[in-house]
Parts: structure tokens; sequence; C-alpha cells
């Protein structure tokens, strides 16, 4: 059995996929399992466990070594994740006796569903993103499985992240502040951000750590909250890899985040967080354990019920007081003083 898997949108996206991949692998055991993912998610592969072959994609020529590597094999099913004309060529070239989509690729573009043969009726707009990928997987007799995000760490990620914090003087305890994305509407204001960076040093006797992408509008914002903080913070911003990112919110007693690629690494290692969402429907995306909260729009209070259809909200109508109140009830300033 040989099976083609083509996850090439962000690195939530790749998170969020590896449910499927754990029933694909508990359903196939003796299967070749080959995994095809974008150059954003490349940094996590050495945790997604059960896949025997890589390629990553990086939208270059060089790529053309990539489609070559799936026309030559003889794949017995694919699965596109992804939904593109990339993937879509790609699977038209795995050539696989199974090709199998979502049904709204046949609506959004005719040509591309030539390259399938088996549809999912199920529509993304409907499901959280986790249970869509699941979806995939029933034309192979696949249903009600785990939806448990499957990531492990090599030991060198944990030793990696250790270091990191000896070099930056960062002590246990530590909370995460990530306040960065690839799209500048989910940037919450600089101010409200270094409030509560401050609250968690002064009141939680919490070591503020910052992480962000190094992109150049992430690295404006991140200097901006900075210059607005009543002392200096560990600022691991652009510096460190996916990997030892992952390490380190897993050692982190807390992290608050917007909507980005920590919230799902925070959801696979069960650390607690608080997530802002504003222009994104937390229904299709939010983590589901126990220790996420939820804040998005003007309520004080973090959501707990989320619906296909929701309004869009600035992210600047999350108030500072709504943050520290999640902070609070997530990890109290006596367990954290006497941790």
């Amino acid at each position: 059995m040989n099976i083609l898997l083509l996850q090439l949108k962000r690195i939530g996206d790749l998170v969020l996929t590896t449910p499927a991949i754990a029933a694909l692998r508990d359903k196939f055991p003796e299967a070749v399992l080959t995994l095809i993912v974008s150059r954003e998610g490349a940094g996590l592969l050495p945790a997604i466990t059960g896949v025997d072959r890589t390629y990553v994609i990086h939208r270059k020529l060089s790529d053309v070594k990539i489609f070559h590597a799936v026309a030559r094999e003889k794949f017995d099913y694919c699965l596109d994740f992804t939904g593109n004309d990339r993937s879509a060529l790609l699977v038209w070239l795995s050539g696989a006796q199974k090709r199998i989509a979502s049904n709204w690729i046949r609506v959004q573009s005719r040509f591309r569903a030539g390259a399938y043969n088996e549809f999912v009726a199920d529509r993304v707009s409907d499901l959280h993103t986790l249970d869509f990928h699941l979806t995939l997987l029933e034309p192979l007799g696949i249903r009600n499985v785990s939806t448990a995000i499957k990531l492990q760490l090599p030991p060198a990620a944990r030793e990696k992240a250790n270091d990191v914090r000896r070099a930056h003087k960062i002590d246990h305890p530590f909370v995460i502040f990530h306040p960065g994305s690839a799209r500048t509407e989910k940037f919450w204001h600089a101010q409200r951000w270094a409030e509560v960076i401050d609250y968690a040093r002064t009141v939680l006797k919490s070591t503020p750590v910052l992480t962000s992408g190094n992109s150049a509008l992430e690295q404006r914002h991140i200097a901006e909250i900075k210059s607005k903080l009543a002392q200096p913070v560990a600022d691991l911003s652009g510096k460190i890899d996916l990997l030892t990112l992952t390490a380190l919110v897993e050692q982190a007693r807390m992290i608050v985040t917007v909507d980005t690629a920590p919230m799902h690494l925070a959801a696979a290692m069960q650390t607690p967080q608080v997530v802002l969402f504003g222009p994104t429907n937390p229904f299709h995306w939010q983590p589901r354990q126990s220790n996420a909260l939820i804040l998005h729009g003007r309520s004080m209070a973090p959501a707990v019920e989320f619906a296909p259809e929701q309004p869009r909200h600035s992210m600047n109508d999350i108030s500072t007081e709504a943050v520290i109140g999640a902070m609070n009830s997530l990890l109290s300033a006596p367990a954290v003083q006497a941790s």
C-alpha cells in the first residue's frame, strides 16, 4: 500500500492534519506514507510521526524534482488536504487509484476537479479544520477516530530550548507572549500587549518571553510593544526555529497569542493558553483542550459557543481587562508564586 498526502498550506493546517496521519497509520500499519508539505511547515517535520517519506515544496524551479518523483511512483491512494492548483497537479501526477478531495473543489474549479476521482461532500465552512481533514479519510473506511493532535518532539529540540533559556536568563515560571502574525489585521494594540506583559511580571511573578516571526512587519510590531514596557523583556522573536519554539511552548506555564501557529503548537503540547481572535472565526480554528480560553469581540468573558457563521471583529475590540481576566483564570497569582 502506497499513500500520498498533500498539505501545502501553513503551519497550523499541518498541525491539524496530524490526527488524519495517525488514523491512516493505524488503519494501514504496513503502508508507505509519503507527506508533501510547504516550506512554511518544513521545520516541523521531525516532530510528525507516522510518515515514511517527506518532501518540501519551496515554490521554486527546483520543485520539478518532486513532481517527477511523484509521477514515477505508483500510489494506491492520494489525499489532498490543500485544494490548490499545485496540489491538484501533484494529485494528477500520482496516478493513484483513489484521488480524494473535498467536493468544494468541484465548485471552485472544474479544471482542478479533473485531477480527482472521489469527493467528500462535507464543506470546510461547516466544520472545524481538524474535522474537515478527517472527513477525507471516509472513502477509505476510516471514521470516528481520535482528534488528538500528534507531535513528538525530538530530544534535541528540548535541549536547544534549555540552551536558549539559559542564554536569555529565562527562569521558571515563564509566560510566552506571541503578538506576531503574517496578517497585520490580527495585530492587537501594542499598548495593551505591554500592559498584559507587565502584569505577568509584576502580579503573576512570571518571566515574560516574546516570540514572533521575523518579517519586517512583525518586527516593527514587536519593537513598538517593547518600547512601551516598564522593563526589558526576553525577546526571541525571529531568533528560534519551529521545533525550539514548540519545546519552549511545552515548558511554558502559559502562552498568550493571537490566532496563529503557536496556538496549535500549544494545543499539541497541552499548554494553557489565552487566544485572541479577531477577523478569523474561532469555530474553524480554536484549540479544543479545556485549558484554552478564547477571546473574541468585546465580551469580557471567554467564548464558549462557536458557530460556522459569526461576525468578524477588530482585534482591538478585545480589552486589556479581558485578557488579564483570562490569564488569571488559567494561572492564578498564588499558584505561580508557589511554583
